[in-house]
């Protein structure tokens, strides 16, 4: 049976919010509306993700209202009425008059009522919550709202004095999975490494990037994964050092590397995987100098991870391998230490070590505490681990390593005593990934 949330944890995850939130407060989250294409065509509509931690509901034009106001506390959806000439259309609704039933929620409105019932709602609140930034058309109803309310003071309406960011409060519940996300999020890496191992074996001298694309895409819908996490990454030759390289239009050549950065989407949580590989099977000397080098950095960074470490500690390991091999190998001159603590090796590992991982690919939670010192890892925690060599045509190095661009990356689970390493299926070493490649 394949893993899923249960509604039972969109409403506890609702509960543990409002036992969070100050007496006396409202705080409001909207779905995402569907955005147009072109003309009378629209994208794929993919949830907020903020909205879609809290209800598990799927459809644009909703609001969810969390109140700890004595009057009306509890939990309140606005969602579309059924409407049975827009259904033929655009497919069912849930509707209002269902949604309590089907969502748990204390009580359900037509989204059209909002404007209407918004200045009740927000009347003697002290404060009013929002995901700040996320919807412009919420923000303007809310202040609306309390506009009308402050104009109508003198009736005995109270205005709420203040609008506070309710990501904080629900960044910190997401950076720590439950038992079902992460056997959701094991699922969607799962689809992505069978995607990863596929295109390994369809790689050839003379197709396309895109075409790589094609074969994951169709991987991952083939196992319940619709939709990728993000825009896929696939880079051949030195088209691997431009790192959010999306274009992926060209052909791959003999002799090259590529480098492909994907995951999936499932259930609305995201995989993200990186691998490069040579195009025709075989790594180069000098690709495999380099591969190897990346490979024992992020080894070197595994070392680090674990309950009470940091992402810090596993950046320095990490940077310090690529430094001295750098340095070894004469891509970098001069003395290692004195490389390492100039930091030279940032014009090659140009990016982060690792980011958080879940509803969103770069998903939320702080990198820094209060007192500006590096989170520490905790058991529930879901971090990729990316380290990776990029040296570009104009970058000056030897004419042998330039345009060669690498990265490997993972997704781990923190775990009580270390981690579990959710991508590891997918060919990694040299030896591993030049005999699954030759493998009929």
């Amino acid at each position: 049976m394949k893993p899923v949330i249960p509604q039972d944890e969109f409403l506890q995850r609702r509960k543990r919010v409002l036992e969070q939130l100050p007496d006396n407060v409202v705080a409001l989250v909207a779905a995402n509306q569907e955005l147009t294409r072109s003309n009378d065509t629209e994208y794929p509509f993919r949830q907020n993700s903020y909205f879609h931690y809290l209800t598990g509901f799927n459809e644009p034009d909703a609001v969810l209202v969390l109140s700890t106001v004595s009057d009306h506390a509890g939990s309140t959806l606005y969602c579309q009425d059924k409407d049975p000439d827009a259904e033929v259309w655009h497919g069912l609704r849930l509707g209002y008059h269902n949604a309590p039933n089907a969502l748990g929620i204390e009580q359900a409105f037509d989204i059209e009522e909002i404007d209407e019932r918004l200045p009740e709602t927000l009347n003697g609140a002290e404060s009013v919550y929002l995901i700040l930034g996320e919807d412009e058309e919420l923000e303007h109803q809310v202040h609306q709202a309390m506009a009308y309310l402050r104009e109508t003071e003198k009736r005995g309406n109270k205005v709420p004095h203040r609008i506070d960011d309710l990501r904080p409060l629900v960044d910190r519940m997401r950076q720590i999975k439950s038992a079902h996300e992460l056997q959701v999020m094991q699922e969607a890496a799962r689809i992505s490494s069978d995607a990863f191992k596929r295109i390994m074996k369809f790689v050839q001298p003379g197709a396309y990037e895109y075409q790589l694309g094609a074969e994951l895409h169709h991987e991952f819908a083939m196992n319940g994964a619709l939709y990728p996490a993000y825009g896929m990454i696939c880079g051949g030759g030195a088209n691997a050092c431009v790192l959010h390289y999306t274009d992926n239009r060209d052909q791959l050549h003999d002799g090259d590397l590529v480098l492909v950065d994907a995951g999936a989407e499932y259930q609305g949580y995201a995989a993200d995987i990186t691998r490069t590989f040579p195009v025709n099977g075989k790594f180069s000397n000098e690709q495999k100098l380099l591969y190897e080098l990346v490979l024992k950095a992020q080894l070197a960074a595994f070392e680090k991870i674990k309950p009470g470490s940091d992402l810090n500690q596993a950046t320095q390991a990490a940077a310090r391998v690529i430094n001295d091999g750098l340095t070894e190998l004469e891509i970098l001159t001069g003395d290692a230490d004195e490389n390492f603590e100039q930091q030279r090796w940032k014009k090659y590992f140009i990016h982060g070590l690792s980011h958080w991982l879940g509803l969103d690919v770069h998903d939320v939670g702080r990198y820094k505490d209060a007192d500006n010192q590096p989170v520490k890892l905790e058991p529930g925690m879901v971090i990729t681990v990316e380290p990776g060599i990029y040296i570009s045509r104009e970058s000056g190095a030897d004419e042998r390593w330039r345009g060669i661009g690498i990265r490997i990356e993972d997704d781990l689970v923190i775990t009580e005593d270390g981690f579990q390493n959710m991508t590891a299926s997918v060919p990694k070493t040299v030896e591993e990934i030049e005999a699954w490649m030759q493998k009929l």
